[in-house]
């Protein structure tokens, strides 16, 4: 994205007063040396790539698909400036800064849409980032659970690319994939407390060429946070409702410390919630904090630290036989233990499968059916039995289990340099760092337990380490702006799978989704162990030229390499008890580098007339290859270390992956878009067209049962996508009472098929073809329209999207029914009550109509044909209120 240095305008330096103070100067030179010493013992810290005028943070900066938005302010001594007193007579229409954020929610800007800190407020505090996001066009975000505080069933497409090839950014920090369970980034809603975002920039078309990421194949998403106020205060809010939903929000800000500017904030967060069809919760806690430290006039250092601990317990997997037969309140079975043993008993004798040797044992059970891993009788007396239904679904025992879920615990933060050497050439580095340590379980009835339960903890643990920087000069010369630069990362990735033992019933509390899980043991098996290390490099120059103040037009392009070795360290090749798998050798190891030496990137932005502004982007990108494990519980993921062969084949695993590295080529693809806007105070309008080519798109697929999947990874070599978005947002009120209503519509149309001929085979052995399929999980239309509505002390919106239905098994013989989903909110502003400072009062409701629909699909895979336990239920309605004061 084009950036302006210090005060620039349409590319023409405008005179000062005097020379500013260089960052080299002697009070700099020794704050840089301070700033090295403190790096130096700095673990893991954060930093702000975004510095902006104050004007920014309400109208917008967009700068199109050519790199991050920068707008370097003089900052003095005391602060970027002097801040102005906060408002005490909170959401008026008449305030003009209040108008500009209520009207421009969605700032865009040549190929880009910013969208500010005003979506934020609307939404219930504690809510997914991603979803601040849900109303741009094209953009298709989901969630199992109000807030969205589950991973596993939440999901972000952004026309037509998933968020695991997505560019994501935070203050600068590359965060990579953002899908559940991946070994290569940090889901953002686990990066930072949703209520210190500032605002996202969005790119519509490839994105930006000097953007950090690994994972970037057709846009990006930029998060930058709130910086530290002037004044010395803070924040308290209290949230609560549907199913025991209560979220604590507490902030403290320094205010300026001294003559240098020192300031920071450091906040505190938790939410929990239940689950609306069962007991079992969420809690998460996050602590923010974030320092910036002007250095001169015009350079400044700042330094931002994420810690998060989400403990989750995840819905149960649905299939549409499931929904049909047992209806949409089918749930695991916690904290009915009982069930949940009753149910893996009736898997080990009445299912038909005599591996355990119970042939000759009653289906009735009782206390006379003997565990032939114990020789002693099972533990419950009764018949083995399941839940009504149960057994007329293809399912059966796989419905549901006794639990399910994930603890994930991560620390990330950065520090960012933004430094002025001369009037005309910066220097912006960010380092940075992230550790992740995860732990994702399920009560697994197929496997017993040495105790002599008939069921066993299954868990997996991915871990990451993640340390890096980014560093680039930015050059003004003429009508020119010349940016280069580099991005190293290095990851060190590992994944392994155990069981562990639950207690007979009866004499002990069983084991919980998110742990501890050695209260009965050390874990009795593992199935296998893998380890890699990743390395990136990305290189980058672009060069952002104004021939004429109306006119921008950028060049660019960006190299990239990336290396990965490793892989596994640990096969399971004997089963303890006959019902864990094993495989043939070893599982997949060795290395594998995807490398680009030119990835071009053109964009231009032509303001012919005044309001009027034509655009169009064209770039290519290359996303690397993906490690996962094999048998991995990352939702759908692709890997050529995923790869794996039975017991008793006469192919080997690493014959298999040596296949595909030989075969396997990292996908690039080819991202065009044009586009038409036109802006002003009571009409804002855009429509843009895209088209892709893709190459060598790695899928999915899955067939089997959930405890005995059979994936599959194909390389479909060749898909074409082509699609549109178009967007009013109309203020027919110029004065009045009725000045603050702005009503927003938009309707975007995606087509995306696979162009060869690939061969797939499903469960059954038949195989087919996957030419002409359409992509999965994505809907081809949606329709998204929002009411919001500003006076005085008060704020009302309403906001209603259609999606169309989504195709989902991969040969498209099987789809998920549309949908529409409503949201509705409105808050209040009672000014200062007594000691307390702009009190606020807000009510939402989600999903107002209370819509029966399927949120996250393919966590598991998709099918290759027909049905297949890979789908999430959308939250129900649910209604939620909040009460924040500031001191």
């Amino acid at each position: 994205m084009s950036r302006v240095c210090p005060g620039k305008s349409n590319g023409r330096r405008p005179a000062r007063a005097g020379r500013t103070r260089s960052a080299f100067s002697p009070s700099g030179r020794r704050f840089l040396l301070g700033s090295a010493t403190l790096l130096g013992s700095f673990m893991l810290c954060g930093g702000s790539a975004d510095s902006r005028t104050p004007e920014s943070d309400h109208i917008g900066r967009g700068s199109g698909a050519s790199g991050t938005s920068r707008a370097h302010a003089a900052l003095k001594p005391g602060g970027s400036k002097k801040a102005a007193p906060p408002s005490r007579t909170g959401l008026q229409s008449g305030n003009a800064e209040a108008v500009a954020v209520s009207a421009r929610r969605n700032v865009q800007r040549n190929a880009e849409v910013r969208v500010g800190r005003e979506v934020v407020d609307r939404m219930v505090s504690g809510t997914n980032v991603l979803r601040m996001l849900s109303q741009v066009p094209g953009v298709n975000f989901s969630a199992s659970d109000a807030l969205g505080i589950d991973n596993y069933g939440a999901s972000i497409y952004l026309r037509g690319f998933f968020m695991d090839t997505i560019g994501v950014t935070l203050d600068g920090i590359p965060l990579n994939d953002q899908s559940y369970g991946n070994l290569n980034g940090l889901n953002v809603n686990n990066a930072v407390i949703s209520d210190d975002i500032d605002h996202s920039n969005v790119s519509q078309g490839a994105g930006a060429v000097d953007l950090p990421s690994n994972t970037n194949l057709g846009g990006t998403m930029q998060f930058s946070t709130t910086d530290p106020k002037d004044k010395f205060g803070g924040k308290v809010l209290q949230g609560f409702g549907s199913y025991a939903m209560k979220r604590t929000y507490v902030r403290v800000d320094s205010g300026v410390l001294n003559s240098t500017g020192t300031k920071f904030f450091v906040d505190y967060a938790r939410s929990y919630e239940k689950k609306y069809d069962s007991s079992s919760p969420d809690f998460m806690q996050q602590t923010d904090a974030k320092l910036v430290q002007p250095i001169g006039e015009n350079s400044k250092m700042t330094a931002f630290f994420n810690w998060s601990d989400a403990q989750v317990w995840n819905y149960a997997d649905k299939s549409q036989d499931i929904l049909n037969t047992l209806g949409w309140r089918t749930e695991s079975f916690y904290p009915n233990y009982r069930a949940a043993y009753a149910a893996a008993q009736w898997n080990w004798v009445c299912n038909g499968n005599d591996t355990l040797g119970f042939a000759g044992n009653s289906c009735g059970g009782g206390a006379g059916t003997i565990n032939p891993l114990t020789g002693k009788p099972l533990a419950l007396s009764g018949p083995n039995k399941l839940p009504a239904g149960w057994e007329n679904t293809s399912e059966q025992a796989d419905v549901a289990y006794y639990d399910g879920g994930q603890r994930t615990v991560d620390y990330i933060g950065g520090l960012n340099f933004d430094l002025e050497l001369t009037r005309r050439l910066r220097w912006l580095t960010t380092f940075y760092g992230h550790s992740d340590t995860t732990y994702m379980s399920y009560g697994d009835p197929y496997v017993p337990s040495t105790t002599g339960a008939p069921l066993s903890e299954e868990v997996w643990t991915p871990r990451q380490e993640r340390f890096g920087f980014n560093t680039a000069f930015e050059y003004h010369i003429g009508n020119h702006t010349i940016h280069t630069g580099a991005w190293f990362e290095n990851n060190n990735q590992a994944e392994s799978q155990y069981w562990f033992n639950e207690p007979v019933l009866g004499e002990g509390t069983p084991l919980k989704a998110i742990g501890p899980y050695t209260t009965y043991g050390k874990a009795i098996a593992e199935n296998y162990g893998f380890q890699w290390n990743t390395n990136t490099f990305q290189y980058h120059v672009m060069d952002t030229w104004k021939p004429l103040n109306n006119l921008s037009v950028l060049f660019g392009f960006k190299s990239m390499i990336q290396t990965t070795s490793g892989g596994a360290q640990f096969t399971n090749t004997q089963s303890y008890d006959g019902t864990l798998p094993t495989y043939n050798g070893s599982l997949p190891n060795g290395s594998m580098t995807a490398a680009a030496a030119f990835l071009p990137h053109i964009n231009a932005s032509w303001r012919f007339l005044p309001n009027h502004e034509f655009y169009f982007d064209i770039a290519e990108n290359m996303r690397p290859y993906g490690v996962l494990p094999t048998g991995g519980a990352s939702a759908g993921g692709t890997s050529p270390w995923a790869v794996s062969s039975p017991a008793g084949s006469d192919v080997t695993s690493q014959q298999l992956f040596d296949s595909v590295r030989r075969e396997a080529r990292p996908e690039r693809d080819w991202i065009y878009l044009v586009g038409y806007r036109y802006t002003s105070r009571p009409v804002m309008f855009s429509v843009d067209a895209y088209h892709a080519d893709i190459s060598h798109r790695l899928i999915s697929a899955s067939v089997g049962s959930l405890n005995d999947p059979e994936t599959s990874v194909i390389d479909t070599r060749r898909a074409t996508m082509y699609g549109m978005d178009a967007s009013v947002t109309v203020r027919p009120f110029t004065q009045g009472i009725m000045r603050g209503l702005s009503l927003f519509n938009s309707v975007s149309y995606n087509h995306m098929t696979y162009g060869s001929n690939v061969s797939i085979m499903d469960g059954e052995g038949v195989f087919h073809n996957v030419r002409g399929a359409k992509m999965t999980g994505y809907p081809q239309v949606m329709y998204k329209a929002s009411a919001n509505y500003t006076w005085r002390r008060f704020n009302a919106s309403f906001d209603v999207n259609y999606y169309s239905k989504r195709p989902y098994s991969i040969v498209n013989d099987t789809y998920v029914p549309s949908y529409w989903l409503a949201n509705a909110g409105a808050r209040y502003s009672l000014g200062d009550v007594w000691a307390m400072k702009n009190v606020m009062v807000a009510f939402n409701v989600y999903n107002l109509f209370n819509s029966k629909y399927i949120s996250m699909m393919g966590q598991n895979g998709f099918p290759v044909s027909g049905d297949y336990q890979s789908l999430e239920r959308g939250a129900v309605r649910e209604y939620f209120g909040t009460i924040s004061t500031e001191f």
